[in-house]
């Protein structure tokens, strides 16, 4: 009995099959679960960096693109002398008007110029000539100012005026080109020259006194 006894307390103990196995499965578990974080990491970084391009782009696209500015006639009203002569041998037109001119500036920074001028001519001959001071446009916006310009047909040549009222009689068609250079700026480290050019046409309305039917290039 003392030797079975004995034999049954030196007996080596019992061993799982399964254990190693659960244990490799567990392994295998943890080294899955962090090759998904890892690729999920590697996912949020992808997205992000894919974002900041597009950002990078977008900003690239729109608030740091240079644009042209615009040199415009946005209205006009005639002060003092108005006389035009549209019958006769020597037909003819004096008057002064006070016109509104408008620089747009559409660039997401400043647009500083300098002084430029305005000229208005009737066919080819130039009519009347009008002085633009120096001034800066703000970001986004237009800026906004008068001018007088005397207008006379004394340079027209006769024939011109005679068959201009005869056709359209009561309207005075006039264009007007003019130019400014400036410097654009955009978060006060970009930098580009820009020149705002005007190319536009119009109609003097004879009896209302009226500037009419705007179009600019």
């Amino acid at each position: 009995m003392a030797g079975e006894g004995e034999k049954a307390h030196n007996a080596p103990p019992q061993i799982n099959p399964y254990g190693r196995v659960d244990e490799e499965v567990a392994a295998v578990a943890q080294r899955d679960a962090r090759r998904r974080k890892r690729i999920k990491c590697f996912a949020y970084i992808a997205a992000f960096v894919v974002f900041q391009a597009a950002v990078i782009l977008i900003f690239g696209l729109t608030i740091m693109k240079f644009r042209t500015p615009r040199l415009r006639v946005r209205s006009a009203a005639f002060d003092g002398a108005f006389t035009v002569v549209e019958s006769g041998a020597t037909p003819s037109f004096e008057m002064r008007m006070v016109a509104e001119l408008g620089v747009r500036n559409a660039n997401f920074g400043r647009y500083k110029y300098q002084n430029g001028t305005v000229e208005f001519y009737y066919g080819a001959t130039k009519v009347g000539e009008a002085f633009i001071p120096r001034a800066t446009a703000k970001a986004r916006s237009t800026r906004k100012f008068n001018v007088t310009v005397d207008l006379s047909s004394a340079g027209v040549p006769v024939g011109e005026l005679t068959s201009q009222f005869g056709s359209t009689p009561g309207v005075i068609p006039l264009t007007s080109r003019g130019t400014v250079r400036g410097k654009v700026e955009i978060m006060r480290i970009m930098k580009k020259n820009k020149s705002a050019n005007m190319d536009c046409t119009m109609q003097i309305d004879v009896q209302s006194r009226q500037l009419r039917s705007f179009s600019c290039r």
